[in-house]
């Protein structure tokens, strides 16, 4: 079972990088930013909605690949955490690197909540 989640989730990383641009954009009135976990994250991600929810109550995580808004690959351990978010077509948009999981999620936040 674990390996076809691993499957389904790198083929829908693969459809992710090649989707392009297309689709609406994010966010827009009343409705969230939508966040898919890249397959490769090695951090909790309840841990990361947890602190989504707090910090940044306008962003969700998706299991939902084409309903996403940008992909969000979350490594690293306590005192060393990484972050990346990228947009649709692959290309890396913004990375942060931090001590603190909230701290990471609060960059991630900052940065989205000024993207058009």
């Amino acid at each position: 079972m674990k390996k076809l989640s691993r499957s389904i989730s790198t083929a829908a990383f693969a459809i992710l990088l090649f989707a392009g641009a297309a689709g609406a954009g994010p966010g827009g009135p009343g409705r969230p930013l939508k966040l898919v976990l890249a397959p490769r994250s090695t951090v909790d991600p309840t841990d990361i909605m947890k602190n989504l929810s707090e910090k940044c109550p306008g962003v969700i995580l998706t299991g939902n690949v084409k309903g996403s808004d940008y992909m969000l690959y979350a490594g690293g351990w306590s005192g060393e955490y990484r972050f990346m978010v990228i947009a649709k077509g692959g290309d890396t948009i913004y990375a942060t690197k931090t001590v603190l999981l909230s701290n990471a999620v609060k960059d991630v936040c900052q940065f989205l909540s000024k993207r058009p």
